[in-house]
């Protein structure tokens, strides 16, 4: 029987093969494994930066490269090792970024320089010039790791990864503030309302750094919140997706001892900074496993467990 199209394949004929799969459902076969549409499901993927001899740079004048003190190298790479042996004995995939040039001294903290979508990634722009391009080994990285870039946040946007997060599968939180201007905000609302996703936006209190800093999420109806810091809009937002905002007791450990600084593992699992005991007894009274390690070294840079993970996969909920 004679063919009733007459067009080659190539034209769109008989053998012509339409793409009928969504992007979502070819992540992990035509794409990488990747995407996240919770803070609480099981982690999957992560991707680190080792830090190396651009941490130096904190020995001539920490302030200038945004750090709060001098670091001891060795001592912060060892950290750093350390915790992603610990990544891999929870069985987490660990990737690194790799840089083809000497690293700037704040690259260590993928957080925010990444934030993943169900759909793929969006490459942030940091705010200061101290970071300006650490974005760009970022995104050559997770390129080469088959993951879909589905914005690069441009123009005079400034956007960090820390500043976003999921409240449920169909609703995002952005914060606006130091690291993440009205116009980078506007970038990621927009591609996220492309993707189905509803957002809510909330101004962060001067003076902060980001979102990661005063909301953090454990399970799919708890939230764990910095006290004082989290703004009302925040909270509310929070308690509309169903979680119960649980605020930390406001101790020295919270303050200086990075104790909120933590990545979920899975429901009620977390890995956090060690030396913290009083708030590892306040997540523990709420449920929560705690996993811990020894970045004490590494918060000197002003960042800990939260900021030095980028979050590439989780178990989709939805």
């Amino acid at each position: 029987m004679s063919k009733m199209n007459p067009f080659k394949a190539t034209y769109g004929g008989d053998d012509w093969s339409p793409r009928t799969r969504s992007l979502q459902q070819e992540l992990g076969s035509l794409w990488g494994a990747c995407g996240i549409d919770s803070e609480w499901a099981p982690l999957k993927k992560v991707l680190l930066h080792a830090p190396g001899e651009e941490l130096k740079a904190s020995l001539d004048d920490y302030d200038a490269v945004q750090m709060l003190a001098s670091l001891d190298v060795a001592k912060a790479r060892s950290q750093h090792e350390d915790m992603a042996a610990a990544y891999e004995k929870l069985g987490i995939d660990v990737f690194y970024v790799k840089p083809d040039e000497t690293a700037t001294p704040n690259q260590m903290f993928v957080a925010d320089l990444m934030a993943a979508t169900p759909e793929g990634v969006i490459i942030a722009r940091p705010a200061s010039t101290v970071r300006a391009g650490e974005e760009r080994w970022v995104a050559r990285r997770l390129a080469d790791m088959g993951v879909p870039i589905l914005k690069s946040v441009r123009g005079t946007g400034t956007f960090e990864g820390a500043d976003l997060m999921w409240l449920r599968p169909e609703v995002a939180i952005v914060g606006r503030g130091l690291r993440t201007n009205d116009e980078g905000a506007n970038q990621v609302e927009s591609i996220l309302t492309e993707i189905g996703a509803e957002v809510v936006e909330v101004d962060l209190p001067y003076g902060s750094m980001h979102l990661m800093g005063m909301l953090r999420i454990a399970d799919k109806d708890l939230g764990l919140a910095y006290p004082n810091r989290l703004v009302h809009r925040a909270v509310e937002a929070a308690k509309h997706c169903g979680l119960e905002v649980a605020f930390v007791p406001l101790t020295e450990e919270l303050r200086t001892g990075s104790a909120f600084n933590f990545v979920c593992i899975g429901p009620r699992e977390i890995l956090m900074p060690a030396g913290n005991p009083r708030t590892r007894s306040y997540y523990e009274s709420l449920g929560i496993q705690c996993h811990t390690v020894d970045v004490s070294e590494l918060r000197k840079a002003a960042g800990a467990i939260g900021c030095l993970t980028g979050i590439v996969e989780r178990e989709l909920v939805r």
